[in-house]
């Protein structure tokens, strides 16, 4: 017998070997009717699955997480079967659940079209309404690569080749397809009722530019057509949103073929840049940060010795200098260090709050760069803290409630996420124990509601990501907490203790824009380019009705400006109407209209660009209003 404990504390015994479905159905037939599997001591599973120990025992639905990704990998296996039945020359590679849906890549002859969409679509749904059982079986490694030999399913004779001889292999038949698949799956496939299949792209297999480029289809899928047509709604205001067509027609920024990955700011971005980074500094200034700056390249030795080099080489630029090997860093970190490293401290100098908004370096792959979202360089807005073991606490409290305080600004809502030990990491057990368990202290105090990530962590400690939900309901993953006991060990930085004993500081690595780049790529979408006034960069533009006024106009500019505001004027001999509708195009918050009445009566007609003429205001009055609303930074 084993023994399954539920979320409430209740503890049930079964045989062991007992499937997910009959737990759940033990727990409520209704339950049962709506489940998509569970999370049994933290790995999900498909309601076919056996449970052979003592576990802990979550049932989760297609609102949840981990429900989405069962319901959507089945999908996978949905669509890859009806392309089966329809191009039966497929041959197939992987098919995951993503984020909000799944694709799978094939190699074929045939050039997949919209048409083919629609077509492998209907078959989908026919698949679906069979209701297939997804039946699960296992193979060992030879048994595995001699079946998918036969069948001339080269990657996943590739994928098999890579396990170890004496693996188990896990299998899963739907229909006459059988695929390659760790799983979890749905029961069956009558859950799927909604179906979309939305783009076609290449893929190169395994990632890499050497090897075949492959077909891969993206969808997604949903119980409900109701949830299906609200999701492609979603799908079309975020491309209404998408801040690479905002950023070429509000001449934000550009991506150049001289410089693949790396971004070009234009003037009117480096004033949303600046702007930024001045609040960054301003809050961080507020509660004792100093903000230092290390190199962009450092010699190869120092990153053997912080550990990237084992942990993160792949994702890193080399240089050779003077006969000596460089890196381009791809973090701050180790920067910091040696800052810390530079001087001796005592345990009265800590907490040390040390900010840096470094340019850092990654290599992605040119397939997986998205304007600003995903580039191969970068500034992250890091702060490194070198504490005492009894200031952690109140350290992570404070950053939580700085985070708070500053997406609050930009009317971010966020949930948290604890992310736990990865299999490749560094460190003892007593380590990592003692730094989740801070992290999960500073978030109970704090009577803050978090997911746990198991084994999603940094290799150098666990961490606290803040995932903030946009106007569209999207979520970002941009501030991050991170408590590492490793570095200090590695580099054998200390500070001498008030029983004049040398000891190890406590570093707490920590962002909350995440970087500035990708912070700015989401104002873009959230705001949809409508940048508050603070932000904007152009505030206001002032348009005179014919050139009789622009001697006004330019008077009025100027006391504007004399207060910090960033002003225009559009002199130009055009109709207002069409000057009116031209700034609109472009966002920007107000346009003061002047005319014979404004001039003779010192006013200014003003315009909002959400809800339209708001009637003449005195020039005085305007300027104190604007100035109010830029120093409080209303949203």
């Amino acid at each position: 017998m084993i023994k399954i404990t539920l979320p409430d504390g209740t503890v049930k015994d079964y045989k062991k070997g007992v499937t997910v479905l009959d737990v759940t159905k033990d727990i409520s037939e209704g339950l049962a009717r709506v489940a998509m599997g569970a999370v049994v001591n933290g790995n999900t599973k498909g309601l076919q699955e056996e449970i052979k120990e003592d576990s802990d025992f979550r049932v989760v639905k297609f609102e949840d997480k981990e429900g989405k990704q069962i319901f959507w990998h089945t999908s996978s296996h949905i669509m890859a079967h009806a392309v089966q039945n329809l191009f039966p020359d497929a041959k197939f590679a992987i098919g995951p659940s993503i984020e909000n849906g799944f694709y799978y890549d094939i190699d074929t002859e045939h050039r997949f079209t919209p048409d083919d969409l629609e077509k492998i679509e209907k078959e989908m749904k026919r698949i679906a309404k069979e209701d297939h059982v997804l039946k699960r079986s296992v193979m060992s490694r030879d048994e595995a690569l001699k079946y998918f030999e036969e069948k001339g399913e080269v990657y996943k004779v590739d994928l098999i080749e890579k396990f170890p001889e004496d693996e188990e292999i896990s299998f899963y038949e739907l229909g006459d397809f059988v695929d390659l698949c760790a799983g979890p799956h749905l029961y069956n496939t009558k859950k799927v009722k909604a179906i979309k299949l939305l783009s076609i792209a290449g893929a190169y297999w395994r990632g890499d530019e050497k090897n075949k480029m492959l077909q891969r289809i993206y969808g997604t899928t949903y119980e409900k057509n109701k949830d299906l047509e609200e999701y492609l709604n979603r799908l079309e205001e975020a491309k209404k949103r998408d801040h690479r067509k905002l950023g070429r027609e509000l001449n934000l920024f550009s991506m150049q073929e001289e410089g693949p990955g790396f971004p070009f700011f234009h003037p009117k971005g480096m004033v949303i840049r600046n702007e930024l980074e001045n609040f960054w500094k301003n809050e961080h200034a507020k509660r004792g940060y100093e903000e230092i700056k290390t190199p962009i390249i450092l010699n190869e030795g120092l990153w053997h010795e912080s550990g990237h080099w084992d942990h993160y080489k792949e994702n890193m630029y080399f240089t050779h200098i003077d006969d000596e090997d460089f890196a381009i860093k791809p973090m701050n970190c180790p920067g910091s260090i040696l800052v810390y490293r530079s001087e001796p401290h005592s345990y009265r100098d800590l907490p040390l709050r040390w900010g840096e908004l470094g340019l850092v370096h990654r290599h992605e792959l040119s397939g997986a760069l998205h304007g600003l979202m995903r580039v191969r360089s970068f500034t992250q807005d890091d702060a490194h803290l070198y504490t005492l073991p009894s200031q952690i606490k109140k350290e992570l409290i404070d950053i939580i409630e700085l985070a708070d305080h500053m997406y609050e600004v930009f009317g971010f809502k966020y949930h948290i996420e604890l992310s736990t030990r990865p299999e490749n990491s560094m460190g003892t057990d007593e380590q990592w124990e003692i730094a989740t368990n801070g992290l999960r202290e500073a978030l109970e105090e704090k009577k803050i509601d978090y997911i746990v990530n198991e084994g999603d962590g940094a290799f150098y400690g666990p961490k606290i990501d803040f995932q903030l939900e946009d106007a569209i309901g999207r979520t970002w993953q941009c501030g991050t907490i991170q408590l590492d006991f490793q570095m200090p060990e590695r580099f054998d930085i200390n500070y001498i203790d008030k029983d004049n004993e040398k000891k190890r500081p406590v570093m707490i690595h920590r962002t909350i824009f995440g970087s500035i780049e990708r912070f700015m790529g989401i104002l873009i979408e959230h705001y949809a380019g409508k940048f508050p006034v603070w932000l904007a960069p152009v505030q206001a533009t002032i348009l005179p009705i014919s050139d009789k006024f622009n001697d006004y106009a330019y008077e009025v500019r100027d006391k504007m400006k004399q207060e910090g505001i960033r002003v225009e004027i559009d002199d130009r001999a055009e109709k207002i109407g069409y000057k009116i509708r031209e700034a609109q195009m472009k966002k920007i918050p107000y346009m003061l209209i002047v005319g014979e009445k404004e001039v003779s009566e010192n006013k200014v007609s003003v315009r909002d660009r959400n809800d339209g003429d708001i009637g003449q205001v005195d020039v005085k009055e305007f300027i104190a209003r604007m100035i109010d609303e830029i120093k409080n930074k209303a949203k």
